[in-house]
């Protein structure tokens, strides 16, 4: 339940036959309304998947404002805000957001088409991470790095052809940390308007890492500078 987020949780569904008591206590001490239902009707409301006897209904996923995160960020000398451009699968998502949660960055900027959504697959994979990390779905990514700057970040994306190594960046100031999609990278349009272009040299067989790894590794990176 706690993947999913439980202060989202509006009612849980079990079984007529259902009977661990150890999670029906768990959700009467948090007063979350519980009703019995026919196997059938669970069935139903899992599009006929697995669900052990249990389903809970949860409120919509939030997205915060830009200017919610920007607020938020301004609490802080040093700010770390996460661009993600294109990315379509929701496992990676759902990594980059617990990977965001556990080294405190202040927000996350998806886009509203052409990505990957917040949904429960993401919330699954998250561990949580989605209902405490500010997530943004912006209509134009460019208009939103014309904020940022304005705000004073600085903006570094990461690309396989770039001249810089990701421990060269300069960690004391505001960032804005872009990451592409898993199988086209970057956009031009945002290395162009990026003022760092970094990459994670590789010494390996393979030249390209999955996109949460390599998140997670520039984000510890930064993090580990200040």
């Amino acid at each position: 339940m706690s993947s999913l987020g439980e202060n989202r949780v509006e009612k849980v569904f079990l079984d007529l036959h259902f009977n661990d008591q150890e999670i029906i206590r768990k959700l009467s001490a948090k007063k979350i309304v519980i009703e019995r239902v026919p196997s059938s009707q669970l069935d139903d409301f899992a599009n006929h998947g697995v669900h052990q006897g249990i389903i809970a209904s949860v409120l919509d996923f939030r997205y915060h404002s830009l200017d919610e995160i920007l607020t938020a960020a301004k609490s802080k000398r040093f700010p770390l805000i996460v661009i993600l451009d294109s990315l379509k699968d929701p496992h990676n998502l759902g990594a980059i957001l617990r990977t965001c949660d556990a080294f405190g960055v202040d927000g996350v900027i998806i886009k509203k088409r052409g990505q990957v959504p917040l949904n429960a697959t993401v919330a699954k994979v998250s561990t949580g991470a989605i209902d405490h990390v500010k997530v943004h779905e912006a209509s134009n990514l460019s208009n939103v790095l014309s904020k940022l700057k304005d705000e004073g970040f600085w903006i570094v994306s990461s690309d396989g052809s770039a001249q810089m190594e990701y421990h060269q960046i300069d960690a004391q100031r505001p960032l804005a940390l872009i990451l592409g999609s898993e199988g086209e990278g970057v956009s031009e349009l945002l290395l162009k308007r990026s003022d760092y272009i970094v990459k994670i040299p590789m010494f390996g067989h393979v030249n390209s890492l999955n996109v949460s790894v390599a998140a997670g590794i520039l984000i510890a990176s930064i993090i580990a500078k200040r």
